[in-house]
């Protein structure tokens, strides 16, 4: 009993990690951002950390994730090196896609990150197809596909869940219902308010709860993922979040009160988390692991910082050949 319970808080303690990770990375981009040397959009996971760490927590490395603008913290728990985003987001020819896409497309082929779309919903399809190749090829990989609330009312959605359902495809929508379709309340953009419900017109399972919890993100998304490998079929999770920061650094969040994003913050999963591993872990240990994130977020700065701007030569095979071509 002793020998689990030390295996659970090892666990937690990895996601833990991940979840700071990004939620630092996250804190630094944005200071990046109001100095100027960050440009463009830039969208924040701060808050919703727990959906992406437990969700890919799932996958295995040969797995797919697709997903929406609000990219950074996903490609993370998927994998990505922190220099790599943080150089994507300054635009140096050290990011994932060379400085050329910024904030929005983080994609990552080794660790099968299909990357971030700035279309809202344009994305789902994509997933959708990665899936239908994965069966296709008896691959045994599953995708999951992240979006926000917003997407659920856009024909993608719809058109992509659709043909999941038809050809039984092994493929996780993830519903990041952050309570704010840009800054639109949930209550003025549907009339149905529980997503999870779409999956019925389609004829697959559904699931829906809060993500308080990585660890139960974790259990409850790994039961579609089962689903998909193992059965072929799709499921519909909303997993509703909520994010600290505003739509984006233009956005100063002033549709919801201070009361209400302060209510919100206490129930802060990376909080939870910590309070969890302060109970039943070893407090040397915890302090030791912070102190990594904190060094592993210098030397990402540090590396986007110093790393060269892209130059002339790679204008023509992005032009004409698609992203470094050979």
């Amino acid at each position: 009993m002793l020998g689990r319970q030390t295996m659970d808080h090892e666990h937690l303690a990895s996601l833990y990690r991940q979840m700071l990770l990004i939620r630092r990375l996250e804190e630094e981009a944005a200071r990046a951002y109001a100095m100027g040397k960050i440009g463009g959009f830039l969208h924040l996971y701060i808050g919703q950390e727990a959906v992406g760490v437990g969700a890919c927590a799932t996958l295995t490395r040969d797995d797919y994730v697709v997903t929406t603008y609000r990219d950074h913290g996903i490609a993370i728990a998927k994998g990505m090196a922190p220099g790599a985003m943080m150089a994507e987001l300054y635009g140096k020819a050290t990011g994932c896609s060379g400085g050329l896409g910024g904030s929005m497309h983080m994609f990552d082929k080794p660790n099968n990150m299909l990357g971030g779309h700035g279309i809202i919903g344009g994305h789902i399809p994509l997933g959708v197809g990665a899936a239908f190749a994965s069966k296709y090829n008896k691959d045994g990989r599953v995708t999951l596909c992240f979006f926000g609330d917003g997407a659920v009312s856009i024909q993608g959605f719809h058109e992509g869940v659709s043909l999941a359902a038809l050809w039984k495809l092994p493929i996780v929508f993830i519903c990041e219902n952050n309570e704010y379709s840009m800054g639109t309340p949930l209550s003025r953009t549907l009339s149905q308010t529980d997503v999870s419900l779409k999956a019925v017109g389609y004829g697959i399972p559904h699931d829906r709860f809060f993500a308080t919890d990585v660890l139960e993100v974790e259990q409850r998304i790994g039961q579609a993922v089962e689903r998909a490998r193992n059965e072929s079929m799709p499921t519909l999770v909303e997993v509703r979040t909520y994010r600290f920061r505003g739509h984006s650094m233009s956005d100063p969040g002033k549709y919801r009160t201070a009361a209400e994003l302060e209510e919100q913050k206490q129930k802060d999963p990376l909080i939870q988390a910590r309070l969890k591993l302060e109970l039943g872990w070893d407090a040397a240990k915890l302090a030791a692991l912070e102190a990594s994130v904190e060094a592993e977020v210098e030397a990402a700065v540090k590396f986007a910082e110093d790393s060269p701007e892209p130059d002339a030569s790679v204008l023509e095979p992005t032009t004409y050949d698609g992203p470094f071509a050979s």
